[in-house]
């Protein structure tokens, strides 16, 4: 364990080195994130899921940059170059660009003009140049002594032109040089974008970006992804401007030592060689690649964040289930699973155009519902479902069917599952148009069991997600399906393959010889019967145990989250009230009264056993909540259905970073930009919505041709009133006015029993001008108002008029105290402490 490293992620995630060193040691020895989250808590000081996830990143990219400087190291030191600074400097380095850039020294380096100079027999000339030491003879006299036509140095310019050349070469490898330049670039330079001049004039989905600038410091991710897209395809040009004044005056600065010497113009030309040809070049290149990967960072989050709330969606529960592919022109593939999910038979009907065969649907649907004891029927989101289920809709009415939910399901990536290994080892025997009615059926019933048979890439909810790093949005996606799944458990006598291969301390091949097992030997009547299983590691069972329930089995703590190795603690607790484990479970009086405290020992702590009490309260609760379906409107089928002004409801399908898609059942998703989501400020639609979201939106824009649907969430919203400023008393004027001081607007607006003159001159249409007195010029601070100037105040007449009075007509005032006048002397005194040294 590298304590450099820990103090680096303790520095940066501003938490207790103890946590992180407990952690980092935890992922080190292979103990999976989930297992760490739950059954660590002592450990790591009770480290939620966030947290280590954030160490665990940080872990994994330090590892990665450690590699490179072991690496560089190793280098330097095979070639002789190593010193005792450059041992320092790499010892210090922990940003990828400062590794890179000392790389940039070491590598072998391509034939370039310098090089040809250098063979030439230029490099003396370059030097002294470049040292800047005058001597009696002048830099063209110097330069006249290397002309030799047989090198092909003909002439004067020829000769320091291959000179400046070297010098050029020397100034691109100055590390501060280039970092100043990077960060310069990096802090004032903005990225361009323009429309190729062939497609200009054309509508395509890059509109906006035919002519946009932006700070490279803050251009969203999305939009550095979308240009990158355009440019790939031909229809944008993009680049990074910057001041390049500015950018050669820095290193004409840090090269010549004296302006005015002789050498400044050959060197002033050798630094604008190098910007131009080299340095420009390579630092547009490297800040392309920081924002290039931080918008892989930013879409890759975005993309984990939509991926756990889908995974996470509330299931319809064990109920049987007819699923529909109505992808086919008017064949609709029906397959019936039952509770367990397991197939149970399939049909054929043809419902739509052209063969409309209604009354064959009709039979066919109604006796599967009443021969299966269906609770619901699940619809694809795919062409032909809005027509399907309003026929079924109609079928179900016609009949008068109550009870039965007919509920559209996300079918993201269900041909995949169709046509794959897993698909075909599931179901054999059946065709890819049934295997995908089995897995909507399937995601209707349990979301997270049948998403995770698929690539979690090929679910389609994250922004450009072909455009970022694809090896890191794999294991990123595949860590947070793990997290995800051992977050709500499995059933180890039902779960599929592909659910228990997520399971923390379960591999692939574990799986495998589980489902064999339990399929040659029956279910497991245990957690015990699973750690005695062949090939079942004691280290794999002691991380999956937890994660594993029984719902029927010996023990009824199989069926809870609590390890079996804190079994002996909850035997002691139902010792204590003198009661059975089964007697404790869920029963909320005798676990309350329960003082967890007193059964804190050496190895248990008060994390474990509030978890503990957590799950005696509820075993095996499931946290995704409880399925709902969206109610869309029946007249709406296609996007020609839709107008202006609708109000509808959705799902939401994807948030990106700069709105929401939502799907309104017309198999077009529409936008809900981050500008019509709320009618308060926000700065990320996650704030608002996520995905598997019902909503209520409005029409505000429909696009037939580009198929783009503009929605608004903050056209329904009650608008927020606006606080009114309090106006500002005046220091002369009493918070409390005295028995016969006139009272003020608002008190005789409460208090008269009549319309005053200003209520009444509202009524009649008169402006509120004259209805209100007129304001008070504001005084700026700082200016001095001279003493003997006429004051004039504002006061409301009786008819709600406001005259402008005399001072002669305001109350007395006290006179003020007289102030001695101040002697020229002392004004003279006072103007030089308060200016320093002003005579």
């Amino acid at each position: 364990m590298d304590s450099a490293i820990i103090k680096r992620i303790v520095q940066e995630l501003s938490l207790p080195e103890a946590q992180v060193a407990a952690a980092i040691a935890l992922l080190e020895s292979e103990a999976s994130g989930p297992f760490i989250v739950r059954y660590c808590r002592e450990a790591t000081g009770g480290l939620d899921e966030h947290r280590l996830r954030a160490i665990q990143e940080k872990w994994i990219h330090y590892k990665e940059l450690q590699e490179k400087r072991d690496q560089l190291a190793k280098a330097l030191t095979d070639q002789g170059g190593m010193t005792g600074d450059l041992q320092r400097h790499i010892e210090d380095s922990w940003d990828k660009a400062d590794i890179e850039d000392l790389y940039h020294r070491i590598r072998p380096k391509k034939r370039n003009r310098a090089a040809e100079a250098i063979e030439k027999g230029l490099g003396p000339l370059a030097e002294y140049l470049w040292g800047q030491e005058s001597d009696a003879w002048s830099p063209e006299e110097h330069a006249d002594v290397f002309i030799d036509p047989e090198k092909g140095l003909t002439e004067r310019p020829q000769v320091l032109q291959g000179a400046c050349e070297i010098i050029a070469d020397w100034i691109a490898e100055r590390i501060d040089l280039r970092k100043a330049l990077r960060e310069m670039l990096w802090k004032e330079g903005q990225v361009v974008s323009t429309v190729v001049p062939a497609k200009a004039g054309q509508k395509t989905k890059y509109n906006m970006y035919y002519d946009r600038r932006e700070p490279v410091a803050s251009i969203p991710s999305h939009r550095v992804l979308a240009i990158r897209r355009g440019t790939k395809e031909g229809v944008l040009t993009s680049s990074i401007q910057c001041d390049s004044t500015k950018a050669v005056q820095l290193i004409v600065d840090a090269v010549i030592r004296d302006r005015e010497s002789p050498f400044a113009p050959i060197l002033e030309a050798a630094a604008r060689d190098c910007y131009s040809r080299i340095l420009r070049p390579l630092i547009e290149t490297e800040v392309r690649a920081q924002l290039k990967d931080r918008a892989d960072r930013e879409a890759i989050r975005v993309f984990q964040e939509n991926l756990e709330n889908l995974l996470l969606s509330p299931p319809c529960g064990p109920v049987a289930v007819i699923g529909i592919d109505a992808g086919k022109a008017e064949e609709c593939r029906l397959a019936v699973v039952d509770a367990a999910g397991s197939f149970v038979e399939e049909a054929v009907v043809y419902p739509r155009p052209p063969r409309s065969e209604t009354e064959a649907t009709r039979a066919a649907i109604l006796d599967l519902i009443q021969r299966r004891s269906i609770a619901a029927i699940a619809i694809g989101t795919g062409p032909g479902a809005r027509e399907t289920e309003m026929i079924l809709r109609q079928i179900l009415a016609d009949a008068a069917v109550e009870g039965l939910m007919i509920a559209t399901v996300n079918d993201a990536g269900v041909i995949v599952y169709s046509s794959s290994r897993i698909g075909r080892e599931e179901l054999p025997e059946l065709s890819v148009s049934t295997r995908m009615a089995v897995s909507t059926a399937r995601r209707l019933q349990d979301p997270l069991g049948e998403l995770v048979k698929i690539d979690p890439k090929l679910i389609g909810v994250g922004q450009y997600q072909h455009d970022v790093d694809q090896k890191e949005l794999h294991r990123r996606l595949v860590q947070t399906v793990e997290y995800c799944v051992n977050r709500v458990g499995a059933d180890l006598n039902k779960a599929s393959f592909s659910l228990l291969r997520h399971i923390a301390g379960i591999s692939d091949r574990l799986a495998r010889r589980i489902v064999t097992h339990r399929s040659t030997n029956g279910p497991f009547s245990n957690r015990a019967a699973l750690a005695s299983m062949p090939g079942m590691d004691p280290s794999a069972y002691h991380q999956a145990a937890g994660f594993l329930r029984i719902a029927e089995g010996d023990s009824p703590l199989d069926r809870s989250s609590i390890h079996p190795t804190w079994y002996p603690i909850v035997e002691n607790m139902a010792a204590v009230l003198n009661v059975g484990i089964s007697d404790l479970l869920g029963n909320r009086e005798l676990v309350s009264s329960l003082k967890i405290e007193e059964f804190v020992n050496e190895t248990v702590g008060m994390p474990t056993l509030e978890f503990i009490r957590d799950e005696l309260l509820a075993p095996g609760k499931d946290m995704r909540g409880t399925y709902a379906p969206p109610r869309l409107r029946s007249e709406v089928r296609d996007i020609a259905d839709l107008k202006e002004g609708m109000e509808l409801e959705g799902t939401v399908t994807n948030v990106t970073n700069f709105g929401a898609f939502v799907d309104i059942g017309i198999h077009q998703d529409g936008l809900v930009h981050l500008s019509q989501m709320s009618n308060r400020f926000i700065r990320d639609p996650r704030e608002v919505v996520k995905v598997g979201d019902l909503v209520k939106v409005k029409l505000i824009s429909v696009e037939v041709e580009t198929k783009r649907i503009g929605l608004s969430m903050k056209a329904l919203l009650p608008a927020i009133p606006r606080r009114r400023k309090k106006p500002r008393r005046r220091p002369d004027q009493p918070s409390h006015p005295g028995p016969g001081a006139p009272a003020s607007p608002t008190e005789q607006a409460e208090g008269a029993p009549e319309t005053t003159g200003s209520a009444a001159s509202h009524a009649e249409g008169a402006p509120v001008s004259a209805a209100r007195p007129p304001r008070r010029p504001r005084r700026r601070e700082g200016r001095f108002r001279r003493d003997n100037a006429p004051r004039r105040e504002v006061t409301q007449g009786g008819d709600g008029s406001s005259p402008m009075k005399s001072e002669a007509d305001l109350p007395a005032r006290e006179p003020k105290p007289k102030v001695p006048e101040q002697t020229l002397q002392e004004k003279i005194a006072i103007l030089q402490s308060k200016f320093r040294g002003i005579q």
